[in-house]
């Protein structure tokens, strides 16, 4: 299923809107093995920096760069812009890392990167007090922090959610948004009787094999009941209750729920299909809530949380948080211009333009905002109930492994049962190190 400010969002997840948007997608705090300590950063030098991040896709980034720009023209700041794709992103932060470059100063990272980060002394601690985190969602803050040092701060929070057609379920009679598996499959049936929707498919998340497998995959697990890792980071995900997540995504590419050609979709491709009248369902992070506006559904769709093997489901914490290289030149800049960037103001800009998470507690709650934006309350449920995807330094190698064996599932080549056991035998090895 699924990218903030998508090889995101969906992590970036999967990714990514606005530049910010990666697959999205979980928390990075907790245990690692590394041997980053949190010795104080010097904040010293004025001058240009860049902004790396994900291909902004919405024109909102390069806006809020010039207003900085504008009002600091000795201290300007450069756009380089990644791939959309999380995975890609993150290897050439680390090129630039292991290289010692200067070329990256701040960096937009996926949540689930900070421990692998911070461990490897590729970004720096962060002076917390200077941040208002006191006035974020914490569940947000938490992802920017390794062993309760602050190593990144949110610009974004994501929380996935369940895109439907509103227009063809109440012409077929459906009158509330599926909260089960079962009801949405019943209610594509329902939906799909009617002549403008025959050729419709149902339903389809992020399948390709990158970080969006992983986010869909732990949403499915997460949402029968199961887990990947438990609280410590020991592997637990050879269960009856993964199998069962599993297992619907696999039944449902080989009955038709999931069309075929869902086996390639990152964000934008499944944004796409919703957008262009192929899909009655769709698994997306919200920053799609403001282009699917402006599309050709406009007035027919809304958005409701992630329906699940029982009841409503669980989705990925995603979301972008800003982090400082620490090979990076003029750090003072740096950090004036990620608390700009990072700013309440900002995330309203970012909210309104662009349809992104703000990780600020009370843009959720306010009356105004909840009228023009209806999928705030959904949003803050999806975020506050989100479940963090494995918190490991070797966060790299534990994805590859999920992607390659849930991967392997979905395309027939080996069965639910067997893909998890062999998941099950790789996590455990790669969390031994």
């Amino acid at each position: 299923m699924k990218n903030s400010i998508a090889r995101a969002i969906r992590c970036s997840a999967t990714i990514a809107a606005a530049g910010l948007l990666l697959t999205a997608c979980g928390s990075s705090g907790g245990s690692g093995s590394g041997s980053a300590q949190a010795a104080p950063a010097t904040f010293k030098g004025r001058g240009p920096i860049t902004y790396v991040a994900g291909k902004d896709t919405t024109g909102t980034v390069q806006t809020i760069i010039n207003r900085w720009n504008k009002a600091h023209p000795k201290e300007k700041v450069t756009f380089i812009q990644l791939p959309t794709d999380a995975d890609s992103q993150r290897q050439q932060m680390i090129q630039n890392a292991e290289t010692k470059s200067d070329a990256y100063t701040v960096l937009a990272t996926d949540v689930v990167w900070t421990s692998e980060f911070a461990a490897h002394q590729w970004i720096e601690p962060l002076p917390a007090q200077q941040f208002p985190l006191g006035r974020m969602l914490q569940p947000v803050v938490e992802t920017g922090k390794y062993r309760g040092t602050l190593y990144a701060v949110p610009a974004s929070s994501n929380g996935g959610l369940l895109f439907y057609r509103t227009d063809l379920l109440k012409k077929a009679g459906i009158t509330q948004p599926p909260t089960t598996w079962a009801q949405m499959t019943a209610d594509c049936a329902k939906v799909k009787q009617l002549p403008e929707a025959k050729n419709m498919s149902c339903y389809a998340g992020q399948f390709q094999k990158y970080e969006g497998l992983t986010v869909n995959f732990a949403e499915a697990v997460n949402s029968a009941g199961g887990q990947i890792t438990d609280a410590s980071g020991k592997p637990d995900v050879d269960t009856p209750q993964a199998k069962k997540g599993l297992d619907f995504l696999v039944k449902s590419f080989k009955d038709g729920t999931i069309p075929k050609e869902a086996i390639t979709y990152q964000e934008e491709d499944g944004r796409q299909a919703f957008q262009s009248g192929k899909l009655i369902f769709l698994n997306n992070w919200p920053y799609v809530y403001s282009l699917a506006q402006k599309s050709a559904i406009k007035g027919k769709f809304a958005v409701a949380p992630l329906p699940g093997l029982n009841g409503p489901g669980a989705s990925s914490l995603g979301g972008a948080n800003l982090a400082l290289s620490s090979f990076a030149k003029n750090k003072a800049t740096a950090l004036d211009f990620m608390k700009f960037f990072t700013s309440e103001e900002s995330a309203t800009y970012f909210l309104k333009n662009a349809s992104l998470a703000p990780p600020y507690a009370n843009l959720y709650d306010n009356a105004a905002l909840d009228k023009q934006y209806p999928y705030l309350p959904d949003l803050k449920q999806s975020i506050t109930k989100a479940v963090p995807r494995p918190r490991v330094v070797q966060y790299g190698d534990v994805t590859a492994a999920i992607q390659n064996e849930v991967y392997a599932a979905l395309t027939g080549k080996k069965s639910s049962a067997q893909a998890l056991k062999d998941l099950q035998a790789d996590l455990q090895k790669l969390t031994a190190q």
